[in-house]
């Protein structure tokens, strides 16, 4: 019988090396004994007990050597991927990379040179725009289009933008941080749209396992079997396990799989046990049933997060369909950015993202993680509507 966590423990992380609690007083000014952290994308939940289990055996046996052997990894991402995606995954494609931060800066390395553009669909995750730059390429940003509340692709403006001089695109899949599940449709233009500008097409799909009742994912390989493709996909996200630094970089086509395995030889990349261990369990029936819990808390947490907050005059917070992460527009409030970020900060002592970070359009909004008991969600929210008291 599978024992599912009790969500609305409050687990004090506190002293524990948390990025997310311990850096948060540093970063934004806020103490972790009287505000609440809503920035990094980690969970303030426990990972299944089988992934515990896991650890618990390594620990057991005693000896932490090196890791061989990765059949039955390979055989739990296959099993996950066909009967949670419908995607059909052979061995030989999978790399196992440091995260998925570091998977992206390998394809940077693999497909790219220095002063290659690389276009992004922003507002989007930060960090794609970090290491582009670190590694000395240039980010083409595509801004989304905002209709009726949602973000949707462009692609006429963005054909226009296209001057031959990007190479790479990266797609995210959900997009984080508007939460958007893209359609099939989407998938099969923005296929279309790499293919027109001869762009090696990056799909990250870290998201693809939270996904609100009502929405399914559809992994890019399955939308477009046709195109050249990289697959990035991981635990970390979907069971909170993102110290175990693995993610998995899945290349079907032959020449791209070349050049991929030709940057982790030259850049001596291995795989850490413990992170391969904890995803071998998590990709199992006991993970599946502990994520059908997970999304369904998440999805509460949304609501509660979202009743209070679109009561709030001037602010509106995006829909979600995917993700634990809440994209708030403050526009509406006519405040300048350093403003609204301070009443969130200094008032409501709260952490949450900066939207600019994320680049073109983010500039109005902040983006709060919900993956955290409900009480502090609840919480959260009550804040933010003192925070803001004087417009109601």
């Amino acid at each position: 019988m599978t024992t599912l966590p009790d969500f609305d423990e409050v687990i004090d992380r506190i002293g524990t090396h948390s990025v997310k609690w311990d850096c948060m007083e540093e970063i934004y000014g806020v103490s972790p004994q009287e505000g609440i952290s809503m920035w990094v994308a980690d969970m303030d939940f426990r990972p299944p007990q089988v992934v515990a289990e896991a650890l618990q055996t390594m620990l057991s046996q005693g000896i932490f050597g090196y890791w061989g052997d990765n059949r039955a990894y390979h055989a739990a991402i296959q099993w996950w991927m066909a009967n949670r995606h419908g995607w059909t995954v052979e061995p030989e494609w999978i790399f196992t990379t440091h995260g998925l931060v570091n998977g992206t800066a390998l394809c940077l390395d693999a497909f790219t040179q220095p002063g290659d553009g690389v276009v992004l669909m922003s507002p989007v995750y930060h960090a794609f725009a970090r290491v582009i730059r670190a590694s000395g390429r240039k980010v083409v940003e595509c801004p989304l289009k905002l209709v009726e509340g949602r973000y949707e692709m462009d692609f006429d403006a963005w054909d226009a933008q296209m001057d031959g001089s990007a190479k790479m695109m990266i797609l995210c899949s959900p997009h984080n941080p508007g939460g958007r599940v893209w359609t099939k449709a989407e998938l099969e233009a923005t296929a279309a749209f790499a293919k027109r500008h001869n762009l090696v097409l990056v799909s990250d799909e870290i998201h693809h396992d939270l996904v609100m009742p009502g929405h399914k994912h559809i992994p890019m390989a399955v939308a477009a079997p046709d195109q050249p493709l990289v697959m990035m996909t991981a635990t970390s996200k979907t069971f909170n396990i993102a110290g175990g630094h693995s993610g998995n970089v899945i290349i079907a086509d032959p020449e791209l799989r070349a050049k991929f395995a030709g940057s982790m030889a030259a850049m001596g990349i291995s795989a850490n046990s413990f992170g391969l261990a904890m995803s071998t369990a998590a990709y199992s029936p006991e993970g599946a049933a502990w994520v059908d819990a997970l999304v369904a808390y998440i999805d509460g947490n949304r609501k509660v997060f979202d009743e209070t907050v679109n009561t709030i005059p001037g602010l509106k917070s995006m829909d979600l369909q995917s993700t634990y992460l809440a994209w708030v527009d403050f526009s509406g409030t006519g405040m300048a950015t350093e403003e609204f970020i301070a009443r969130v900060e200094k008032g409501a002592k709260v952490a949450a993202n900066h939207g600019a970070t994320f680049g073109l359009g983010g500039e109005s909004y902040l983006r709060f993680n919900l993956a955290t008991p409900r009480a502090r969600v609840v919480e959260a929210a009550q804040r933010l509507k003192a925070a803001f008291a004087d417009l109601q």
